[in-house]
């Protein structure tokens, strides 16, 4: 296992059609946020800076594949899914994958960031 993460990911490229990234951004980031209800460990949305009809949508340390498919293939997602019909291209396909390595250097120690800034007494 990879630290907290665990070691299965999950990788999802969405195409959003033309002029339709900005509501497909808006409808799918609770969607993607969802998976953490589901037993991923942490989960990232990203869209592109240069194709901005590319996101890219990571779910973190689900046990197994059939974790995933019950967020993949829940009401709630599959609703979301019907919801956002015409905002992205299909075919949708999820990749399963096993993380390998993953690293970060924070830049400010992790209980300060996480409290906020303090006040100087």
């Amino acid at each position: 296992m990879i630290g907290q993460l665990g070691d299965n990911l999950v990788l999802v490229t969405w195409m959003a059609n033309p002029w339709r990234g900005d509501r497909f951004e808006e409808a799918w980031a609770p969607v993607a946020e969802a998976a953490l209800d589901y037993g991923a460990t942490a989960y990232a949305f990203y869209r592109d800076k240069e194709e901005r009809a590319r996101f890219t949508q990571l779910a973190f340390g689900f046990d197994t594949k059939l974790d995933w498919e019950r967020y993949w293939y829940s009401d709630e997602v599959v609703a979301a899914r019907e919801r956002a019909t015409g905002l992205f291209q299909v075919p949708i396909i999820p990749e399963w994958q096993r993380l390998i390595g993953f690293g970060s250097r924070a830049l400010v120690p992790v209980a300060e960031w996480a409290s906020g800034p303090t006040e100087a007494s």
